[in-house]
């Protein structure tokens, strides 16, 4: 894999509290949980490409309505990810990783230019959010 893809892309108010984030669910995860909600984003090389230009063209967009990019996965590629966090911030918004990885798996570079992150593997008897 060259670089970061997604298979979705939204706004969302619920994940990052008292945030109105744009939200990419990224391709490849290889952790595979029990009950996963998004076993699409399993498939290495699906959907499109988040390069720096489609991401600077999105932030534009959206401009002055979020406040903060969600990367829903993405740490298994986290250079790609830390260019795309790096673009973010430079933005003047926050960041955050959803990880099934514990925070101790995290690289420290990749922390450094987060705001949020939520760690560990979905547990399905956990439920939602809410």
């Amino acid at each position: 894999m060259n670089s970061l893809r997604f298979i979705s892309e939204q706004i969302v108010w619920q994940e990052v509290p008292n945030e109105t984030s744009l939200a990419f669910l990224i391709s490849g995860c290889p952790l595979g949980c029990k009950g996963c909600h998004s076993t699409d984003s399993w498939k290495k090389d699906s959907g499109m490409q988040l390069c720096p230009v489609y991401l600077a063209n999105r932030l534009a967009l959206y401009r002055g309505l979020i406040s903060c990019v969600l990367f829903m996965g993405g740490e298994w590629q986290a250079e790609h990810l830390l260019a795309m966090s790096k673009l973010v911030k430079q933005q003047g918004l926050k960041t955050c990783l959803y990880t099934g990885l514990e925070l101790n798996q995290v690289p420290q570079s990749l922390l450094n230019e987060l705001d949020y992150i939520k760690t560990g593997r979905w547990i399905a008897e956990r439920g939602g959010l809410n």
